[in-house]
């Protein structure tokens, strides 16, 4: 049986909650409770750069064959 890693949702979360976040924020409904424009704007943007880029970097494996592959790239390196 194939299960989706931990870790894959959580950046998945994490990029969900970001993107949302920056589409409220810019639609003038902010999420993140910030008197300061430029503050909620500095830190929307931080959080959406920083899921982006582990959503991005990291192999995020959501269907069976990948996650297969995944498993068997595990196993051969630790031969």
């Amino acid at each position: 049986m194939n299960h989706i890693s931990i870790g894959t949702i959580a950046r998945t979360a994490c990029l969900a909650l970001a993107l949302t976040n920056q589409i409220l924020s810019a639609a003038g409904k902010p999420v993140l409770p910030i008197q300061d424009d430029q503050l909620e704007a500095l830190v929307t943007t931080g959080l959406t750069v920083a899921a982006s880029l582990a959503a991005w970097w990291k192999n995020n494996s959501f269907t069976a064959p990948a996650i297969r592959a995944d498993a068997a790239l595990k196993a051969a390196r630790s031969k």
